[in-house]
């Protein structure tokens, strides 16, 4: 093969992009726990070092194929009630929990339990972190629907923080419906409503 004919090696983004696809593919096909960093340099041209050199374990990588999987724009709820917009917004997150990507999730958060850094980035794109949930309570409180004392992101993700509860202390494949609207309707409508007071209001 003459000079001319040889492909031209790839460095920097071009690279990292032919890794993060190898490792995509190599999550829709095996899972997590099938994917190896062998698998992913062999399918991507290039060596175990290149990989490495930009995430430092198989977790790491994992994560970042992920993100990939999930990057698309979260389209919010905006149906003019708090109830109705958080109600949606939980059952599109039980819908992608109990889908085959959050199966991936599930595999990688169970790895990754230890490594707080990379569990916050899988929360963050597994249902669009607090944002989209803050999101939702600014405008009810902009309707005059809630005070906007009850602006807090422990407040705003409750729905959220309950749902990985289920999945993972129940280990069921989707939430029930019915559960889905007994967290809006019994803890966190109620939790939003109870905040009428500011929130650094002194103790008496």
């Amino acid at each position: 093969m003459t000079e001319s004919m040889r492909p031209a090696r790839r460095r920097g983004t071009a690279l990292e992009q032919a890794i993060l696809r190898a490792a995509v593919d190599e999550l829709l096909e095996s899972g997590y726990p099938g994917m190896t960093m062998d698998a992913v340099a062999k399918r991507a041209g290039t060596n175990k070092n290149a990989l490495y050199r930009r995430w430092p374990h198989r977790a790491a990588l994992g994560v970042a194929a992920y993100r990939q999987l999930t990057a698309a724009a979260l389209d919010l709820p905006d149906t003019g009630s708090l109830r109705q917009d958080a109600l949606e917004l939980l059952r599109r997150a039980n819908s992608h929990l109990a889908s085959p990507l959050g199966e991936i999730l599930r595999s990688l958060l169970a790895q990754v339990a230890d490594e707080p850094e990379l569990l916050a980035q899988l929360r963050e794109q597994s249902d669009g972190g607090a944002g989209p949930w803050l999101t939702i309570l600014d405008r009810a409180i902009a309707r005059g629907e809630a005070a906007a004392a009850a602006r807090h992101p422990r407040v705003a993700t409750t729905p959220i923080d309950l749902l990985r509860n289920e999945f993972v202390t129940r280990g069921v494949p989707a939430v029930p419906d019915e559960v889905l609207v007994d967290i809006i309707d019994s803890v966190y409508l109620p939790l939003v409503r109870g905040r009428s007071e500011p929130a650094n209001r002194s103790p008496r």
